[in-house]
């Protein structure tokens, strides 16, 4: 019994050094670097390239918030003045 696993683990062995050399190991090859080249013409990009400009993102809308309100405040403010500037016609 000892014998038949010694030969059925040495087959196993054989067999499995001859997928990994043999034309299996091209075929995967190949259809990695095919897979490849049509993820790259998707234009994809990785996951920290997306969580940087992501992040940009973010800064970029609370700036504009931030603008936005000093746009508020600097109307309010030349608003008084100028109707002061414009006085009434006196009849």
């Amino acid at each position: 019994m000892l014998f038949n696993q010694n030969l059925i683990d040495e087959v196993s062995s054989k067999f499995s050094q001859t997928l990994q050399s043999g034309p299996l190991k091209d075929v995967e090859s190949n259809l990695r670097a095919l897979l490849q080249s049509l993820l790259q013409k998707l234009d994809l990009v990785t996951r920290e390239e997306f969580d940087v400009q992501q992040q940009v993102l973010v800064r970029t809308r609370e700036q504009l918030v931030a603008l936005e309100g000093r746009i508020v405040a600097l109307e309010l403010a030349a608003a008084p003045s100028a109707t002061e500037t414009v006085s009434p016609v006196a009849e």
